[in-house]
């Protein structure tokens, strides 16, 4: 029996608002995608359009959100760690090893697992992990969008803009963004 393979990446770790997305993802080497790269490399089109061929063509895929309330409880180290175990241990089929792009292993997966600092430019599996996590950030960003318009999370979503610093100022914040960094405490202070 062949051992499957899981890659795990994150994105939204540095924003202000909104989750940090994780993905897992165990690919079918008989149906490989081509075009995979490290999400940042990729055009938003590019990204956009892999997104479904990766879902379609994967052997197993998670995504889980670690909401901003979960972040500012546990710290954003460890939310993403909390995120890429429940990711891991979401996927059916079980991964028998886990490549995770970093350099720090989240305690307790259900599978041993390997740290590769610059994985999303190295490991397709990790690279789809990549273009699933930040393809559904993106879009749950423009969702929060709706709900707080004034933010302008469907432009900067949730990083640390000029726009996005300006209206934290001029509207304080919302229940997306995350108390714990310095920006948003900040205007919840002068708020």
């Amino acid at each position: 029996m062949t051992l499957l393979v899981a890659g795990i990446d994150e994105a939204g770790r540095g924003p202000l608002a909104g989750p940090v997305s994780v993905a897992a993802v165990i690919l079918d080497p008989s149906r490989p995608i081509a075009g995979l790269d490290d999400s940042k490399r990729l055009s938003e089109r590019k990204r956009e359009a892999l997104y479904p061929l990766i879902i379609e063509r994967a052997l197993a895929w998670r995504i889980e959100f670690v909401e901003a309330d979960e972040i500012d409880t546990l710290n954003i180290l460890q939310a993403t760690m909390t995120g890429m175990r429940r990711a891991l241990a979401g996927l059916s089929p079980c991964a028998g090893h886990a490549l995770i792009d970093g350099n720090r292993i989240p305690e307790g997966l259900i599978c041993p697992a390997t740290a590769i600092v610059g994985g999303d430019g190295l490991e397709p599996a990790i690279m789809a992990a990549s273009i699933l996590a930040k393809v559904a950030r993106d879009a749950r960003m423009r969702e929060l969008h709706v709900e707080h318009p004034h933010y302008g999370f469907d432009r900067h979503k949730g990083y640390p803009s000029p726009m996005h610093l300006q209206a934290l100022a001029l509207h304080g914040p919302c229940p997306q963004h995350r108390r714990s960094f310095a920006p948003v405490r900040n205007a919840l202070a002068t708020s």
